[in-house]
């Protein structure tokens, strides 16, 4: 189960970057309500890495969620900001995954 919260505190983490991109992208009104989104999304993200690392190991659940972070941001980036998709950037991207699934594996 905490690795579920870890998972979805990650996709918060994802979200709250994701407004910053957005408020950076407006002005006025619009830009407060994407910084509002940032702030609920980043409380929540941090309550729920608060709550996995109460019985995961410190150094994982961090890892991994920064991890599902990093990755779901340069995926939003793409998709969503126009930012280049070249094999460099997928191929670290790759790696990244790979670094996340191997630590979850080795977690006792």
């Amino acid at each position: 189960m905490n690795w579920i919260i870890l998972i979805i505190a990650g996709f918060f983490e994802v979200g709250f970057a994701t407004c910053l991109g957005k408020a950076k992208e407006t002005s006025g009104t619009t830009s407060m309500l994407w910084l509002g989104g940032f702030f609920v999304s980043l409380t929540i993200s941090m309550v729920l890495l608060y709550r996995a690392a109460q019985t995961l190991p410190i150094g994982t659940a961090y890892a991994v969620w920064t991890g599902i972070g990093a990755v779901g941001t340069v995926i939003v980036g793409i998709l969503l900001f126009k930012e280049p998709a070249d094999f460099w950037r997928m191929f670290f991207m790759t790696t990244l995954i790979a670094s996340i699934v191997g630590l979850k594996f080795v977690s006792h």
